[in-house]
């Protein structure tokens, strides 16, 4: 999977849109960009094997 990290960096430093020879392009807004990160980056932390979660066992020194 993709980091979006460098393409939205760059993409917020592009205009939203604009015409070029005749043709007329638009990015996707800065916000959905983010939570597209966001929603493959938890993709990707949910495929870890703790699933983005650590289970610890605590025990004090003084107990058996």
């Amino acid at each position: 999977m993709a980091d979006l990290s460098e393409q939205i960096e760059q993409s917020a430093q592009q205009p939203k849109s604009g015409t070029v020879d005749g043709q007329t392009f638009t990015q996707h807004s800065l916000k959905e960009q983010i939570e597209a990160d966001k929603y493959l980056e938890s993709k990707k932390a949910a495929k870890g094997k703790t699933r983005g979660l650590a289970f610890v066992q605590l025990r004090h020194p003084g107990a058996q």
